[in-house]
């Protein structure tokens, strides 16, 4: 049971890392995009800079965030698995603090949409 429920915490790592690369993939593809409705050329520029500069931050935020709960989830699933092994009633504590690891990740993405959302 141990081995599906590690398998299970990477699969959503593994979503995650792909919601990072494609916040990552918009802004690069976004930044050199200028405006439809800006007022000149100079305007476009520089909403066009400011707009690839938020998915840019965006990007990074979830990509840190991901990289860092999957090392979090790391620790905290290792001691997790040994914890059950000794004890197999501790396995609702376990899940919740592997969860708690993994909200790092579900913050960063919920920064990246608000970034997102403003740019």
């Amino acid at each position: 049971m141990s081995v599906w429920i590690r398998r299970g915490l990477q699969a959503v790592n593994a979503v995650v890392v792909l919601a990072a690369l494609a916040v990552l993939l918009a802004a690069l593809t976004a930044a050199g995009a200028p405006r439809a409705d800006a007022g000149g050329a100079q305007a476009a520029v520089a909403a066009a800079a400011v707009n690839g500069t938020a998915l840019l931050g965006a990007a990074i935020a979830v990509g840190v965030s991901a990289i860092g709960a999957g090392i979090a989830v790391a620790y905290t699933g290792a001691a997790a698995l040994a914890a059950m092994s000794e004890r197999p009633e501790l396995f609702g504590r376990a899940i919740v603090i592997v969860g708690l690891a993994e909200g790092i990740a579900i913050y960063g993405l919920v920064v990246g949409v608000i970034l997102i959302q403003r740019a």
